[in-house]
């Protein structure tokens, strides 16, 4: 088959396209042919070696065709999209004409949509719901922060977060993309200069934030939400370096609920099953206009290092994907 290596940790141009054997599903696992995969930052991040040690093929999601299913749950020719299960981490990845995936990271779907649609979706709105309305539990009325909105990740929790009725408040460091978060349904945007706290106040506050830009603004976010508020971390736009001698005495609120949700290494587990994420109603609603969630753009398998580039850059503004020809 072919595939995209890692040749050597570094830049967009240390991926390669080369031939390796067949993959073979063992037992629990399904063989997939990819027919596109999304591009996430966690690749960038495992490419660079930013995360150490990874598997030689990236990818960590993917919309394809059953190959192969030892078990025999899911007949071969079967449309499912597969999302993380150690891809592209401690297994070969997704950027490859076949991936095998362990079957409890792996999800059937009735949907119309083409490919690079259908691939467009898991990993984001997988990873968005479960911080909405699995750590953060999001009901009808409040109000939420999402900062780090631009971002694909922002976007999807943006779209679900006005979807579910909530209202919505949107931060970018750009003042030029306010009018695409307003666009999605935020009803105002404000400019993270990482000092949210004095922006968010007056008679009607916070009840919740989803962050994703993470350690450098975790103290400010906590200071946003009002009393017995929540705040979900699930991203590190802002960079890894640990927040500098974070004390829960002083820098934890009384009573403001601080959690973390690190889709890469829960999702797809007894306690964080993808069967609880609604995936046929995400994608029925996308298919219905009602979420704005199809790529912004679109690569074949041998521009994968422009494709890198350019999310690097920043300058795709939302879900990029990638097809498999």
């Amino acid at each position: 088959m072919k595939a995209i290596v890692i040749s050597a940790y570094g830049a967009p141009e240390m991926l390669h396209i080369t031939d390796l054997p067949d993959p073979v599903p063992a037992a629990g696992e399904v063989l997939i042919r990819v027919k596109a995969f999304g591009l996430n930052h966690a690749e960038a991040y495992m490419r660079a070696g930013t995360w150490g040690d990874v598997a030689a093929v990236p990818g960590i999601e993917c919309a394809g065709l059953v190959e192969a299913d030892p078990s025999g749950r899911l007949a071969t020719g079967t449309r499912v999209v597969a999302i993380l299960g150690g891809m592209g981490r401690t297994r070969n990845g997704s950027y490859a004409e076949l991936v095998t995936v362990p079957a409890t990271n792996v999800a059937a779907v009735n949907s119309s949509l083409d490919w690079p649609e259908l691939a467009a979706v898991p990993e984001v709105y997988a990873t968005a719901w479960n911080g909405l309305f699995g750590n953060l539990g999001l009901r009808r009325g409040e109000r939420v922060l999402v900062r780090g909105a631009t971002s694909s990740l922002g976007q999807a929790a943006v779209n679900l977060a006005v979807d579910h009725g909530t209202n919505v408040l949107a931060t970018t460091r750009n003042p030029a993309h306010a009018a695409l978060l307003k666009e999605l349904g935020a009803e105002d945007v404000l400019i993270d200069d990482g000092h949210l706290a004095a922006q968010v106040s007056g008679d009607n506050p916070v009840d919740a934030v989803f962050d994703l830009v993470g350690n450098s603004v975790l103290r400010d976010s906590l200071a946003t939400v009002r009393p017995r508020g929540r705040v979900c971390q699930l991203g590190f736009l802002g960079g890894f370096e640990p927040v500098h001698e974070f004390n829960p005495i002083t820098d934890l609120p009384t009573g403001v609920q601080l959690s973390f949700f690190g889709s890469a290494f829960v999702l797809g587990s007894p306690e964080f099953p993808l069967s609880d994420v609604p995936l046929d109603e995400i994608y029925a609603k996308v298919e219905a206009g009602n979420l704005p969630a199809r790529p912004v753009r679109t690569f074949r398998f041998h521009e994968i290092v422009e494709a890198h580039r350019v999310m690097e850059a920043g300058e795709a503004l939302g879900k990029m994907t990638v097809t498999v020809d």
